[in-house]
């Protein structure tokens, strides 16, 4: 298995979970209603919700390096989360990742105009191994805070952040 020791001492293979999140559906709530989110597409959507935004990201605090945590463990890292977005004054919404199956589901956030070194690090902060980021009309792009792995071929909607 190529991946990523984690402090906790658990290798992480990046490889299938580069897989897994290429694949997994995203989603952003407003006005109560759920709205797709897909890496290689546009996201016109919450381009339209958010007129004069530049650049929109989604991120979680939820499991890092996508090893399972108590639920407990994650929401309190959620809430703190929150509260940091909240500080930060940009605009945010609720969003979530999961599995095509839902085998796997993650709360998450949208964050609106947050630059992408403050995004990155943020997302480092909570321990995540792959996000969402993209500017207003262009893809849906991955970031994913790691090298990528011999085996895994190069994507153009993907992005390796050492």
């Amino acid at each position: 298995m190529q991946g990523i020791r984690q402090a906790s001492g658990v290798r992480v293979d990046v490889a299938r979970l580069v897989t897994a999140y290429r694949e997994a559906e995203y989603r952003w709530e407003l006005d109560g209603r759920w709205h797709p989110l897909a890496i290689g597409q546009p996201a016109p959507g919450i381009e339209r919700a958010f007129p004069e935004a530049s650049r929109f990201g989604l991120l979680s605090a939820w499991n890092p390096h996508s090893v399972e945590r108590p639920e407990a463990v994650n929401r309190s890292d959620d809430e703190i989360l929150h509260a940091m977005l909240k500080a930060s004054g940009l605009p945010f919404r609720a969003g979530f990742s999961s599995a095509r199956n839902r085998s796997w589901r993650e709360p998450s956030w949208v964050v609106v105009d947050m630059a992408s070194p403050a995004f990155d690090a943020l997302a480092r902060h909570f321990g995540q191994l792959g996000t969402l980021y993209w500017r207003r009309g262009e893809p849906v792009r991955l970031h994913m805070y790691a090298a990528r792995p011999a085996a895994v071929a190069a994507c153009e909607a993907v992005d390796w952040l050492e």
